[in-house]
């Protein structure tokens, strides 16, 4: 509490519903490549596309910024509530055109 993150968190929950340029000028975008302009976003993405992890990872393309990383952060979440090759979740498409995992890995 009382952190910059923390408040980035709470502005988030504030801009649900509120158009995509709007939230990046309130939060950021990642394009700082700090906690504070990264976290407050990538959860109001999750947050605004649950159930749909290809507009997930698409609005925060759109967001510009450090894209890769807020798409990972957000892709994660969505992920992580939906699935993985179920409705809403990663896309069969892509599961399959996605560089296999190391060997290692279990």
């Amino acid at each position: 509490p009382g952190t910059a993150v923390h408040r980035g968190v709470n502005r988030a929950a504030g801009l649900l519903g509120r158009p995509l340029p709007r939230v990046v000028a309130a939060l950021g975008n990642g394009s700082r490549v700090t906690a504070q302009d990264t976290v407050g976003f990538t959860l109001w993405v999750a947050a605004t596309h649950l159930d749909d992890y290809p507009a997930a990872v698409e609005t925060c393309v759109r967001a510009g910024g450090d894209m890769d990383t807020t798409a990972a952060i957000a892709g994660a979440v969505v992920a992580a509530h939906t699935g993985v090759g179920t409705p809403g979740g990663v896309p069969e498409a892509w599961l399959s055109a996605r560089e296999p995992l190391p060997t290692w890995l279990p």
